[in-house]
C-alpha cells in the first residue's frame, strides 16, 4: 500500500520449497510477461507471477492503480554512483539484506516487481523512461500467495529523480489470514479526481459464471468475453439466425428530471428533443462547443419531464451537470450505473421469444407496437411478474430488445428468459461476437471511431447531428467543419484474414492518408472488414489504399474503400 501517493515499491518473492532444495526459484518478469501476454499481470483470467519453471507464485487479486514495471531493475548502488551519489540507499541492497538470513546469496542488481513505477517504452526510439508515480494515498495491491513463499518488498529511496514525486515515503505491507475473502477487481474512475471504485460482479454474474471464466472488465463491472460451450463464431451465428441473451450491465444509464429537463437535453444533444415523444427514443450525440463528440447514446422520454439517457460514458453527466449549473436549469442529473443492470435479447427469434413472457398493462404499449427506439413498461408473464423497461434497440443490427431491470428481479428475469427461449435455441454471447456484429452494422464506438480529437462528422455519425435545430453546443463548430471536411469515416475490405488493430496507419504510395478505427474478421463476408478514418480525398468507392503494417512499409495489405455499414446498409433487419 501507497500510504502518502507516488511512491514505488520493489517487490520480490521466493518459493520456499525450491529453498530447501538450495534452489532459488524467484518471480520472473520475462516468463511472466510471456504467460500473462502483457506487461504485467492484473486481476482477471491473465492475473499470475510465475518462476522460472513457469510455475505461478501469486495472484494479483486487486489493483487501485494499473500502472507498474516489471522490465527495469531495482535500483543499484551502480545506478547512483554513476550520477554522482555514491553510497546512497538502494532497493537491490535491501532486498539483499532482508534475504540474508535465508541464506539467499546476495545480488548487486536484483531483478524485482516494481509496482507503481511509472514506466514507459518509446515506440520509435525504444527507450525505457520513467516518470512521477500514478498511485495516490492508499492505494494498493493484492495478491494471493499460490504456495509458501519468502517475499520481500522495499520502499524504493529513489529521490534524485520524479520516480517518487521526489520525495520517497513509507509502504505499507498487510497480511491477511488465509480464509480471507477478498473479490478480484481494479479500479475504475469515472473521472480523473474521482475516488477509486472498485469493479464488481455484475447482477448476472452467478448465471453467467457457470457458463466461462473468461471476463474482461467493462468499465465498474466483469462481464464475458465468450462462454465455453460456444465461443465467439458460434455465438455470432446464433446472434444473425436465431437469438442471444448479453449481459450489457456496464452501459450508463441516467436519469434526467425536473421541469427543465427538456430544456437542458436541448442544449446538450444533437437531436431535437422537442420533437421525442413520450415511449419514445432517439440515438443522439452529446458535444463539446468544439464539436467533439463527447458522448453517444439513447435518449428514452419516459415522461413530459422525465428522460433516461443510456450512454458510454460517465463524460455525459458532467456535462449535463455543468450545463444546468450554468444556466440555473430546475433539473436533476441521477446516475444509475449498474444499480439498474440490463440485457440484451438479440437477433431474429428475439421478438418470438419475448412475447412469450412480456406482459404490458393496458396504458402501455404492447411488445408488437414497440417499434424501432421505441419502449414499453413491462412485467413478466403477468401483472404480478418482475418489471422492467424494455426497449427496441441494440448494437448489433439485428432485430433486438434491451431490458433494464431493479437489481432485485435479474436473476428471475435472467432464468424466465433461457426457459423461454429453450425453444428457440438461446444462446449467452459476449463481448467478442458483439464486436463482430457491430462493425458488420457500422455503428461506432467510443475510443475507437470518436476520440476527444474528432468531431461528429469525422466520426461518422453526421446522420444523428440536425443542423436544421437553432442550437445545440457544438453547432457552430460543425457547421464551420462542413464547409471544409478533411477526413471522413468509410468501409474498407482486404481479401485475407489478418485484422489490423486500431491505429494502424493507411497509405497511398509512401503517403499516410488515414487510420484503422475498429477491425474485424466478418464471418458472413469471409473477409477483414475494417472502419477507417481517411482523407476525403482518397475516400470515394473502390479506392484502393493500403494497411501499413509492421512500420507501415515493410508489410502492406491491399484494401479497397466500401459502404459502411457492410452488411444490411438500410437496417431492415432491426427495423423489422
Amino acid at each position: 500500500m501507497d500510504v502518502e501517493g507516488r511512491q514505488c515499491s520493489d517487490f520480490m518473492a521466493m518459493r520456499k520449497d525450491a529453498l530447501q532444495e538450495n534452489k532459488e526459484r524467484y518471480i520472473d518478469s520475462t516468463v511472466t510477461r510471456s504467460m500473462v501476454h502483457g506487461a504485467y499481470p492484473r486481476p482477471g483470467l491473465y492475473n499470475k507471477f510465475f518462476d522460472q519453471d513457469m510455475q505461478p507464485l501469486l495472484e494479483v487479486v486487486q489493483d487501485t492503480v494499473g500502472r507498474h514495471d516489471t522490465f527495469a531493475l531495482a535500483c543499484t548502488a551502480r545506478t547512483y554512483e554513476e550520477q554522482g551519489f555514491p553510497g546512497h540507499l538502494n532497493c537491490s541492497d535491501n532486498i539483499s539484506a532482508a534475504y540474508s538470513p535465508y541464506g539467499i546469496e546476495p545480488k548487486k542488481a536484483w531483478p524485482a516487481i516494481n509496482f507503481f513505477f511509472n514506466s514507459t517504452i518509446d515506440p520509435n526510439s525504444h527507450q525505457l523512461s520513467s516518470e512521477e508515480a500514478w498511485s495516490r494515498p492508499g492505494d494498493y495491491v493484492v495478491m494471493k500467495a499460490l504456495t509458501d513463499l519468502i517475499c520481500v518488498n522495499t520502499a524504493c529511496p529513489d529521490d534524485i529523480d520524479p520516480v517518487n514525486g521526489w520525495n520517497p515515503t513509507d509502504i505499507h505491507v498487510r497480511v491477511y489470514n488465509e480464509d480471507s475473502h477478498i473479490p478480484k477487481s481494479i479500479v475504475h474512475r469515472p473521472y480523473v479526481e474521482s475516488e477509486a471504485n472498485m469493479t464488481k460482479e455484475s447482477a448476472f454474474h452467478s448465471r453467467t459464471s457457470k457458463l466461462t471464466n473468461s471476463f474482461s472488465v467493462a468499465r465498474d463491472l466483469w462481464l464475458a468475453d465468450h462462454y465455453d460451450a460456444t465461443g465467439a463464431i458460434d455465438e455470432y451465428w446464433y446472434c444473425s439466425q436465431g437469438v442471444t441473451i448479453q449481459d450489457m450491465s456496464s452501459l450508463r444509464k441516467y436519469d434526467i428530471a425536473g421541469t427543465d429537463a427538456e430544456k437542458l437535453l436541448q442544449l446538450c444533444m444533437t437531436r431535437d428533443i422537442h420533437k421525442l415523444s413520450i415511449n419514445r427514443g432517439v440515438y443522439s450525440l452529446i458535444c463539446s462547443d468544439t464539436g467533439y463528440v463527447i458522448d453517444d447514446g439513447t435518449l428514452f422520454r419516459l415522461s413530459n419531464h422525465v428522460f433516461r439517457w443510456c450512454c458510454g460514458s460517465e463524460e455525459s453527466a458532467r456535462q449535463l451537470k455543468a450545463v444546468a449549473e450554468k444556466y440555473k436549469l430546475i433539473v436533476w442529473v441521477k446516475g444509475l450505473w449498474s444499480s439498474m443492470p440490463n440485457l440484451a435479447i438479440q437477433g431474429t427469434k428475439s421478438r418470438d421469444l419475448l412475447s412469450k413472457i412480456v406482459f404490458t398493462q393496458p396504458n402501455r404499449p404492447t411488445l408488437e407496437n414497440v417499434k424501432w427506439f421505441g419502449s414499453t413498461i413491462a412485467r413478466l408473464n403477468d401483472r404480478n411478474g418482475e418489471s422492467f423497461m424494455l426497449t427496441r434497440s441494440g448494437f448489433t443490427g439485428e432485430l433486438g430488445y434491451e431490458i433494464f431491470c431493479d437489481h432485485s428481479s435479474a436473476l428471475k428475469i435472467w432464468d424466465t428468459i433461457m426457459e423461454a427461449g429453450q425453444e428457440f435455441g438461446i444462446t449467452p454471447m459476449g463481448n467478442e461476437a458483439l464486436e463482430m456484429k457491430r462493425i458488420e452494422a457500422g455503428l461506432m464506438s467510443a475510443g475507437a471511431e470518436f476520440t476527444p480529437d474528432v468531431d461528429a462528422f469525422e466520426a461518422g455519425l453526421g446522420f444523428a447531428v440536425d443542423m436544421k435545430k437553432d442550437y445545440f453546443i457544438g453547432r457552430d463548430a460543425l457547421e464551420r467543419n462542413m464547409l471544409a471536411p478533411k477526413k471522413v469515416l468509410v468501409g474498407l475490405k482486404t481479401e485475407g484474414t489478418e485484422i489490423p488493430s486500431h491505429n494502424t496507419p493507411l497509405f497511398v504510395d509512401h503517403q499516410q492518408v488515414g487510420v484503422v478505427t475498429s477491425a474485424t474478421y466478418s464471418p458472413t463476408l469471409a473477409c477483414t472488414i475494417i472502419m477507417a478514418r481517411i482523407a476525403i480525398e482518397h475516400s470515394t468507392l473502390d479506392s484502393v489504399v493500403e494497411i501499413g503494417c509492421l512500420d507501415g512499409h515493410i508489410k502492406r495489405i491491399p484494401a479497397r474503400v466500401t459502404g459502411c455499414p457492410f452488411i444490411d446498409p438500410k437496417r431492415e433487419k432491426a427495423r423489422i
